[in-house]
């Protein structure tokens, strides 16, 4: 620790910095989040929830507060998600195909089974177009129980769910892109993918500044905005084209911090106050030029948003989305759409990611993690079953009628609890 001396506000802020830095943490503020909506949305204050939502707001078109979450603040949720898959695929879990054969059939599983599975018990209903409802895995609340359960997890199974959920979040853009788009408007998709190529034009230069990615990549959001694609692609496509090379090493880093020291520690002994303070200034301009260049545009810009994506973004989506009034009560459970979306995913993706796992498993593309044992395997899967913010999201593309959407969150809420619940007593 760097200095003995703490000041009131220390006192006040280390709580909260403590919470935060725990890694169920946004795992637990969402599911505190949904809780509220839920109870809300079913209080005797229930129209003021709707009312919220429905709220007009201006920022160059109108469109209700509810509509600016899902497509605004959701489109740097999915900017976020496209960085943790570009580093995935090329400096993590998913960067060989060997490493990423696992993860990657686990995933297909649990996206193809539980998928029809809805479709097998929805066929020519009304919610039929709601099949990719169940496919989703909610990484936050999965790696929040399994932080819960501590020392007790392997680290292999932490990063083997990682892995699988990044995979689902790719597959879950992939179904958004192309089966929950609405009528194309060519002229905007046109200036949509000149932005795109600008982005790779910045990425091939070199340009590692923020700011030039920020402003191309919100014109490219806007572009989608109103091409018929739904706005958050574009958060993934502006992700993808983050650089992620580094100006130095880690051993350039260490060799400019030590000689950085080394001058600090000469200046100290100047009886020259005014040469002391130069020294330091010095140093800590090259110090923070080192921090910049020894990181990668990609890593830096995944470290600061992904505070506000699991504290501010997440949470607010879920108070907006999650809120769903219960007037049937138990016969809510009984409609085609809350059973296609509570069987796949409670059941559906258990079953798809063990049934793809033991494939890949015996045909010898992928081999288990030494570390876990075949329960923790399946206590795992059932944690796949948690959809919640990604089957939120796609529910509110798949339906555009008020009762199957809120059938579908019905199913969604019901079947990630029993999901969450079940995963963690295998796993305890």
């Amino acid at each position: 620790m760097i200095g003995s001396e703490t000041t009131p506000i220390d006192h006040l802020v280390r709580p909260f910095q403590k919470f935060a830095a725990r890694e169920a943490s946004g795992g637990i503020l969402l599911f505190i989040a949904s809780v509220i909506a839920f109870v809300w949305a079913n209080s005797q204050w229930r129209e003021t929830y709707f009312h919220l939502w429905e709220l007009k707001i201006t920022i160059g078109a109108t469109h209700n507060l509810e509509h600016w979450i899902n497509d605004g603040l959701m489109a740097v949720f999915f900017f976020v998600v496209g960085l943790e898959i570009k580093r995935e695929l090329l400096e993590g879990e998913l960067r060989s195909v060997k490493r990423a054969m696992l993860p990657l059939m686990a995933a297909v599983g649990g996206m193809v089974i539980p998928a029809a599975v809805y479709a097998l018990v929805n066929h020519g209903g009304s919610g039929a177009h709601g099949w990719g409802i169940p496919m989703a895995t909610d990484i936050a609340f999965a790696l929040g129980i399994l932080a819960i359960l501590g020392n007790r997890i392997p680290t292999a199974l932490k990063i083997f769910v990682t892995a699988l959920a990044i995979v689902d979040d790719l597959g879950a853009v992939l179904v958004i892109a192309f089966f929950y788009t609405a009528q194309l408007v060519w002229p905007s998709l046109a200036i949509a993918a000149i932005c795109f190529l600008l982005l790779i034009l910045a990425n091939l230069l070199g340009v590692r500044a923020p700011a030039v990615y920020a402003v191309i990549g919100i014109v490219l959001w806007v572009a989608v905005l109103h091409s018929g694609v739904h706005a958050t692609i574009a958060g993934v496509l502006t992700a993808l084209t983050i650089p992620t090379s580094r100006h130095i090493d880690t051993k350039q880093f260490v060799g400019v911090t030590r000689s950085v020291l080394a001058e600090l520690e000469e200046a100290e002994n100047s009886t020259d106050q005014t040469t002391i303070q130069a020294a330091q200034q010095s140093a800590l301009m090259t110090l923070q030029e080192a921090k910049v260049k020894v990181q990668s545009p990609l890593s830096r810009m995944e470290q600061s948003l992904h505070p506000w994506v699991a504290f501010a973004i997440m949470p607010i989506f879920a108070l907006a989305n999650a809120g769903v009034t219960i007037e049937r009560g138990i016969e809510s459970l009984k409609d085609p759409v809350s059973i296609g979306v509570i069987l796949g995913l409670v059941l559906g993706k258990p079953i798809g990611i063990l049934l793809f796992t033991f494939i890949a498993v015996i045909t010898g593309i992928a081999a288990l993690p030494a570390s876990v044992s075949r329960k923790q395997l399946a206590g795992a899967a059932i944690l796949g079953g948690i959809g919640f913010t990604m089957s939120l999201f796609i529910a509110n593309l798949a339906f555009d009628d008020p009762a199957l959407l809120a059938m579908a969150k019905v199913g969604i809420l019901s079947g990630s609890v029993i999901a969450g619940v079940i995963g963690y007593l295998v796993l305890r």
